[in-house]
C-alpha cells in the first residue's frame, strides 16, 4: 500500500524545563539529561485531540492526489482521546463530509499508529476498502500532571494524519514496505506500565525502568522482523525513527543496532513525549529530506505493553 500524503499539526504552546523545578522539583538539567527534552509542546484553551487532529488532515489536503471525499475508511489511532464515543474518525467524517465511509478507533498506546495502519493493510486485503485515513492526535497535557516528579514532565501535544491507498496513486507516493506490530502484555510490568486512568490520577509511568529496558529491546526486535521479511539490512536504512518517549532510549537502541545516532531523526528535544503520534510526526516533518528508492524504519514500543515497526521506501 501506499502513503499519498502527510499532515501535522502541532500547537503554538512551549513548555521550557526550568517551568517544572516550582512545580516537582525537577531541575532543568536533570530532565536534560535523563530525557533529552528541552521543553515540549501544549495545546491551548479551546485545543483537544479532535481540533488538533482535523488540522493535520487539513495540513495534508494540498499534497492529496484525489478528493477526500473518496476515502472509504478512517481509522483514529490514539490513547489520549477527547471522547470515547463520539471518535476522532467520526468527528472527521463528519467535518469533511466523507460519506459511506467505515469510521473505527483503534488503541495499543504509544504504538497506537502502526497498529491503525496495519487495520488498514487488512481491511485493503479483504477487498473493503481502498483509500484511508489515519489519524493520530494526542493531547496528553489534558490527562498529565504536572507535578508527577516520574513522568508530569516528559508529555507533548500533536497530532499527524496519513492519507493511504491500496493502489500507486501519484509519482511522489511513500510505499509502505512491511508492517509488524505485536502485543507484548504479558512482558514485564505489561498493562501496569504506563497507566492512563483519568478519574484517577491522569496518565502516570509508575516503572520508568521497566518501559525503558522493554522499549529498547522491543523496538530493535520490531525492525529486525521488518527487515527480515524482505532479506534486508539494518545498514540499508537511509533513516531510523523511534518512539520519541525519551533520548536516551534512541540512544541504547542506536547502540545495540551498532549505527550512528545521525541516521536517528528525533523531534523530542523541542516536542517532548507526543506519544503514539510522535514517529509518524517525525517522518511528516522529515518528508521533503529524502530522495527516491531511500529506505526508513519507523520502530514504536506502547505502554500496555506492545511494540510495532513499519518500513517505507520513497
Amino acid at each position: 500500500m501506499y502513503i499519498n500524503a502527510t499532515g501535522f499539526y502541532i500547537p503554538e504552546g512551549r513548555v521550557d524545563n526550568a517551568h517544572f523545578l516550582d512545580v516537582n522539583g525537577l531541575t532543568a538539567d536533570w530532565i536534560e539529561q535523563r530525557t533529552g527534552i528541552l521543553t515540549r509542546s501544549k495545546a491551548g484553551v479551546g485545543e483537544n485531540s479532535d481540533t488538533m487532529g482535523i488540522e493535520a488532515i487539513e495540513n495534508a489536503l494540498p499534497q492529496l492526489p484525489y478528493d477526500i471525499k473518496d476515502v472509504d475508511l478512517i481509522v483514529a489511532a490514539s490513547y489520549s482521546v477527547y471522547d470515547t464515543v463520539g471518535t476522532m474518525a467520526h468527528v472527521a467524517q463528519r467535518h469533511f463530509g466523507i460519506n459511506g465511509a467505515k469510521a473505527l478507533y483503534c488503541s495499543a498506546a504509544c504504538s497506537s499508529f502502526i497498529n491503525g495502519m496495519e487495520v488498514v493493510e487488512g481491511y485493503f486485503a479483504s477487498g473493503k476498502a481502498t483509500k484511508a485515513l489515519v489519524i493520530c492526535s494526542e493531547h496528553n497535557t489534558y490527562y498529565s500532571h504536572e507535578e508527577d516528579p516520574k513522568s508530569g514532565h516528559l508529555w507533548g501535544d500533536a497530532a499527524v494524519a496519513y492519507f493511504v491507498s491500496k493502489e500507486r496513486q501519484s509519482d511522489s507516493d511513500i510505499e509502505v514496505v512491511e508492517i509488524f506490530t505485536e502485543g507484548l502484555g504479558n512482558v514485564g510490568k505489561g498493562p501496569d506500565g504506563v497507566r492512563l486512568r483519568p478519574k484517577e490520577d491522569g496518565i502516570t509511568m509508575p516503572d520508568g525502568r521497566d518501559v525503558f529496558i522493554h522499549a529498547c529491546r522491543y523496538m530493535v526486535y520490531s525492525l529486525q522482523n521488518v527487515l527480515d521479511a524482505h532479506g534486508l539490512r539494518k545498514e540499508d536504512l537511509r533513516n531510523v525513527i523511534c518512539h520519541q518517549a525519551n533520548k536516551r532510549i534512541v540512544a541504547q537502541v542506536a547502540h545495540q543496532l551498532d549505527l550512528p545516532m545521525e541516521r536517528f531523526l528525533n523531534n523530542i528535544e523541542q516536542l517532548g513525549n507526543t506519544g503514539s503520534a510522535s514517529a509518524p510526526l517525525v517522518l511528516a516533518q522529515h518528508r521533503g529530506d529524502f530522495a527516491k528508492d531511500d529506505l526508513a524504519a519507523l520502530m514504536v514500543f506502547g505502554g500496555g505493553y506492545s511494540c510495532g515497526a513499519m518500513l517505507v521506501r520513497f
